[in-house]
């Protein structure tokens, strides 16, 4: 049991950013007001986790002009991908664990 919480990924631990990336995973690219929207945070609460996961390179940036209004979006890289699945795998299996009732 020990074991495998070592496998959960400390930059997932926060709702919000689970929330990022569930986002993220699914779509290509969302851009900034979506999430926020999705998510229901404030421009500063989701501009603090969205840099957390842009440093640890889980997420790419893409800044482009729309007409004359600048749009910011967000992408999953392949690297946060993989990390989130490792991450949902490790809750998955958590989970079952309780399940079968083998918190002991």
């Amino acid at each position: 049991m020990k074991d495998i919480i070592t496998h959960l990924n400390p930059a997932f631990d926060h709702r919000n950013r689970l929330g990022i990336m569930s986002i993220l995973v699914v779509n290509d690219w969302v851009d900034y007001n979506t999430l926020k929207e999705l998510l229901s945070l404030t421009d500063g609460n989701l501009a603090s986790h969205l840099k957390a996961l842009e440093l640890q390179d889980f997420i790419a940036v893409r800044k482009k002009f729309v007409g004359r209004k600048p749009q910011t979006t967000y992408g999953a890289t392949a690297a946060g991908r993989a990390a989130f699945k490792a991450h949902l795998d490790t809750l998955e299996a958590l989970l079952h664990i309780a399940r079968e009732g083998e918190l002991d």
